[in-house]
């Protein structure tokens, strides 16, 4: 072995080398391969599985996994589908219903998902479109409200009547129809048409205050004084919001009928929030002023003067009160008053033009 040694140096080397690489290819041959595990089938269970533990991020994940593998499995995009609705990610969702028909499941179900998501995301354009495929594979599905507020956003208010309309047959008891074809006449300005819509909407949903005070804005467009503060009243028992606007217009309402006191209490209701509007005090002297109340007007008016010296308006308006108060030194200053408005605001003559052409 020594000699075989001392002649063959390198033949040793080479079996020592030889040595360890046998004993690692033996260790190695020796390992369970892992199963594989990395299938579409395999995640798409897993997905089913913590859908059903009430996991929907977890599913989701996995149904994500899935459709890697498979990404035009029906069974996989149909459950991911139904993830994305759960999560939210409604425009996937409408993405992937669509996906679905187009893969061959064109069922009334799935054109119901895409027009549900299409209506909610605003997508107008295929609202009307799948309305018609839906109809077309389910006679009678009910898709009129759709297309009737679709047109009814568009301004197409001809099409959205018919189509709402349509509707209110369809479903009875929903609001919205009735709403909405009150609201295309108004916006057109047939009131007379719009009330009896309001009404039918109102009583299908009692818990819309702001309707009501609508109807109320519309009864008072059409001078039905009494119609206007009677659901204006009402809007706000109902729980409409008591700003600014509510009361000014409840105001207005109770002056058209008469009430002058109700109608100042709700505009000094306004004052004590903004002291300084002009618009308000000036409506409160307005209301004396044609009630025959001229001290009272004069008080309003001053009021603004002392916010602007050179309102011309007001200063003309305590002229004519001084001067419907009668008496030789009243009229003679309100004349006064009026002319220096004149002076200040020349186009206030044609009140006064108006009134000699009056009393002529």
């Amino acid at each position: 072995m020594k000699n075989l040694m001392k002649r063959h140096p390198l033949l040793v080397i080479g079996l020592l080398m030889l040595a360890p690489f046998t004993y690692a290819q033996t260790n190695f041959t020796e390992i369970t391969p892992l199963p594989q595990v990395d299938s579409a089938g395999y995640f798409l269970q897993k997905g089913l599985t913590e859908k059903q533990n009430g996991r929907l991020l977890e599913s989701y994940k996995n149904f994500m996994k899935a459709l890697a593998y498979d990404e035009n499995s029906l069974a996989i995009n149909k459950e991911l589908a139904i993830a994305y609705y759960n999560l939210r990610k409604y425009a996937n969702a409408r993405e992937t219903y669509i996906k679905l028909v187009n893969l061959g499941e064109a069922t009334a179900e799935n054109y119901k998902k895409i027009l549900d998501l299409s209506f909610q995301l605003k997508q107008k354009d295929d609202v009307l479109v799948y309305a018609g495929k839906l109809k077309e594979v389910e006679p009678n599905a009910k898709v009129a409200y759709y297309v009737g507020r679709v047109n009814y956003d568009m301004d197409n208010y001809g099409e959205a009547i018919k189509y709402l309309k349509q509707a209110i047959e369809e479903d009875p008891t929903n609001a919205q129809p009735p709403y909405l074809i009150a609201h295309s006449y108004a916006d057109m300005m047939n009131y007379k048409l719009a009330v009896p819509y309001f009404k039918q909407a109102i009583a299908l949903d009692t818990t819309q205050s702001y309707w009501i005070y609508e109807l109320s804005l519309i009864c008072y467009a059409m001078n039905n004084d009494k119609d206007a503060l009677k659901y204006m009243l009402e809007a706000g028992e109902k729980g409409l919001r008591k700003d600014n606007d509510y009361y000014e217009n409840l105001a207005i309402a109770y002056l058209n009928v008469g009430n002058l006191e109700k109608g100042v209490e709700m505009l000094n209701e306004i004052l004590k929030r903004k002291p300084s509007d002009m618009n308000i005090l000036n409506m409160i002297a307005e209301a004396y002023y044609y009630k025959g109340n001229f001290d009272k007007a004069i008080d309003y008016w001053d009021k603004i003067l002392e916010y602007d010296k050179d309102n011309a308006s007001s200063i003309y308006m305590i002229g004519m009160a001084y001067q419907k108060k009668g008496g030789k030194v009243n009229k003679e200053k309100g004349v006064k008053l009026c002319e220096i408005a004149i002076q200040k605001d020349p186009s206030l003559a044609r009140y006064k033009q108006k009134k000699m052409m009056m009393g002529m």
